[in-house]
């Protein structure tokens, strides 16, 4: 019997991610694969889709993932280099039992990781740590699985098309910039935008592992300036920038500034509540006010809920929401789609969504109701500190009037505005961010905060408005 034993480092919240070379290798790949494999295998399935970023260590890892995959009886169909939504559109379209994505998504060069799916759900927490026991128990499935390569990137890209009103785009006539950041949705997005009306400018539209450009996370705004570089240049309407694996997008309007994940929730929101009055709209906790009283004030019912990709994906099949979303650009459409996070296909919504209405784009971004926010702030501290400090801070709020949502941590609200404090699902850290109605209230949130933050000993956090 063949045990192994992973870097418990690599065994995340949401998925499997390390450095390659140091606490990720080839060999982790294989005992992956014989864990999934088995694991698929035990739930009754066979078949298990493959796909890979353009990561420089992804063709080897994918090789030995697949070796071990095919090891324990499982057959394999991999679909080569793509984003992480063609991972997923190939669970669904091919009736996959599961799917393994090959991708650091929009971490540092040298990281690599698994995303996974049993069925079409992703894996999460004591999901994923389980297949570790799997590995170092050694109990794995034997057989000799079949493998087929096969190409979806047609298919997939005529889905994506399938609910954009390409006859009002092409009369709207919008110029558009598109910035895969050397991803691995580059290579669909130049595909794409050949299909589209309209005037497209695509950078950075090529596959390229060492992301020579600037790093592929939209979240980052320094990431964002060549891009808004261009759109202010070329005066087009709006740019769209897409991180590392395509499944988190960032937006940029005509005059530079970014739409941050939840402004765009609240977008899709208007445009699907009008089909379906009273839908359930799900956004994380780091998401602004504005977009959970918009959401009611359209007619739906907004939900608050933890930030991870698997558990709002998980908690829009409990409640049957059609739309969740993160401030981080994590948007999930279940309305006409499968729920997943497609950052293309949540591009062309938009675009769907500004050729239909009757203002202009810059008219309907700035209904928004502006907000003073500092940007998400990691706190770094041992791991098992942070979790002792939310209690901490807990234990205090107990005895004041605030209004306090465990949700995630905690999200503290007050007449000035809110503060959140929520351990990190992927560091040895503490997640904070805070908003309000202007300078003057979020000094006053952030002073509440930090008095708190130093009753832990903690270092206050420090915001220039």
């Amino acid at each position: 019997m063949t045990q192994h034993h992973f870097d418990p480092s690599i065994l995340r919240a949401y998925d499997i991610r390390g450095r390659f070379g140091d606490t990720l290798n080839v060999r982790d790949a294989d005992y992956l694969g014989r864990s999934f494999g088995t694991r698929v295998l035990r739930a009754g399935g066979q078949k298990v889709t493959v796909c890979r970023d353009g990561r420089l260590s992804s063709p080897e890892l994918t090789e030995a993932l697949i070796a071990g995959l095919r090891s324990t009886g499982i057959d394999v169909i991999d679909i080569g280099c793509g984003p992480t939504p063609l991972l997923y559109y190939s669970v669904f379209s091919l009736e996959a039992d599961g799917g393994i994505m090959v991708t650091g998504s929009h971490n540092p060069i040298e990281d690599n990781g698994f995303k996974l799916l049993l069925g079409k759900n992703a894996l999460h927490g004591a999901q994923i740590t389980a297949l570790g026991e799997l590995a170092a128990h050694g109990d794995f499935r034997h057989g000799q699985g079949k493998y087929q390569n096969i190409d979806l990137r047609g298919r997939y890209l005529n889905r994506l098309l399938q609910d954009v009103d390409l006859k009002l785009l092409a009369e709207k006539g919008f110029k558009i910039g598109w910035d895969p950041g050397h991803g691995a949705a580059a290579e669909m997005v130049t595909r794409l935008v050949e299909r589209l009306p309209g005037t497209h400018y695509v950078i950075n539209g090529e596959i390229d592992g060492t992301f020579p450009a600037h790093h592929p996370d939209p979240t980052i705004p320094e990431n964002l300036m060549q891009l808004q570089t261009l759109v202010q240049e070329k005066k087009l309407d709006l740019g769209f920038a897409f991180d590392g694996d395509g499944d988190r997008i960032g937006v940029v309007d005509r005059e530079g500034g970014i739409i941050w994940g939840d402004h765009i929730i609240s977008l899709l929101a208007e445009d699907i509540l009008q089909r379906t009055p009273g839908a359930t709209i799900i956004a994380d906790v780091k998401s602004s006010q504005v977009t959970f009283n918009r959401i009611a004030e359209l007619g739906g019912k907004p939900l608050m809920w933890k930030t991870g990709h698997s558990l709002i994906k998980e908690k829009m099949r409990e409640t049957g929401a059609l739309l969740g979303g993160e401030l981080s650009g994590h948007i999930y459409i279940k309305d006409q789609f499968y729920g997943y996070d497609d950052a293309i296909y949540v591009a062309l919504r938009l675009l769907n969504v500004f050729a239909g209405h009757k203002t202009n784009m810059q008219v309907l971004l700035a209904a928004y109701p502006h907000q003073v926010s500092t940007p998400e702030i990691r706190l770094f501290c041992e791991e098992k500190r942070k979790f002792i400090i939310i209690e901490e801070v807990l234990s205090r709020l107990n005895s004041t009037t605030h209004e306090v949502s465990t949700i995630d941590g905690m999200r503290v609200t007050s007449e000035q505005g809110w503060w959140l404090l929520r351990p990190s699902n992927t560091q040895a850290a503490l997640v904070v961010r805070c908003e309000a109605a202007s300078p003057d209230k979020l000094n006053l949130v952030i002073a509440h905060l930090n008095y708190h933050l130093g009753l832990s000993g903690l270092a206050p956090i420090v915001h220039s408005i």
